[in-house]
């Protein structure tokens, strides 16, 4: 008896051992896993953002889908203009005179395609829409919007993807505690977004330790 009590305590002690270990450690490791994941994510954002506001100067508005968006990529074209000063005689009839006028005129010079602007020689505008790490191939979700801002019409736009979908395999107490995050050094909320769908804006929900620099 007193073998088996033995047997049952140094199994407590080791799974006890185990458990003091994991709480120090498991969060060591998710957030080491969450940062990793979140870049990637972030960076993806970052395309989706580039893209959305070339689509807004070709077109004065921004996509409401992923295949809108990325068939734009892939054929449209900024205009390349110039812009300069001019002028000219014209009679003014209250006057009796010739009187200089002043005009400004704006030149074509060419175009240049959206794609090789944005993406260079990558071809990864083509999968915009899909999540990083995404265990079912879950896709982001976005939605474009005109909002009233003191009587202007204003574009806007929104994408996000739930942390949720992003850290799917870690911890359910974790991932629970990091949906109510808040704080001016983590991507604060249960979801990680770009733009907003109530406010004139194209910011994104994240910390400055996710922006290279130059980046934003």
């Amino acid at each position: 008896m007193k073998t088996v009590l033995q047997i049952v305590l140094w199994i407590a002690c080791i799974v006890l051992g185990f458990l003091i270990y994991r709480s120090v450690t498991g969060p060591i490791e998710f957030d080491k896993v969450k940062k990793e994941r979140f870049a990637e994510v972030i960076a993806k954002l970052k395309d989706i953002r580039k893209a959305q506001e070339a689509y807004k100067t070709v077109t004065g508005r921004y996509a409401n889908d992923f295949p809108s968006l990325i068939t734009f990529v892939d054929t449209a074209k900024y205009t390349i203009t110039q812009q300069r000063d001019s002028s000219y005689m014209e009679f003014d009839k209250t006057y009796q005179i010739d009187m200089l006028q002043e005009v400004k005129i704006i030149d074509t010079l060419g175009f240049v395609s959206v794609k090789d602007s944005l993406f260079k020689n990558s071809d990864r505008y083509k999968n915009l829409a899909s999540v990083p790490y995404a265990q079912n191939n879950e896709q982001f979700t976005m939605k474009a919007d005109m909002v009233d801002k003191s009587g202007y019409r204003a574009p806007v736009f929104e994408v996000k993807v739930d942390k949720d979908i992003i850290l799917y395999d870690q911890p359910k107490d974790l991932r629970d505690r990091e949906n109510v995050q808040v704080s001016v050094e983590e991507v604060n909320g249960p979801a990680i977004k770009v733009g907003s769908l109530s406010e004139v804006s194209t910011s994104g929900n994240w910390p400055p330790i996710y922006d290279k620099k130059g980046d934003q």
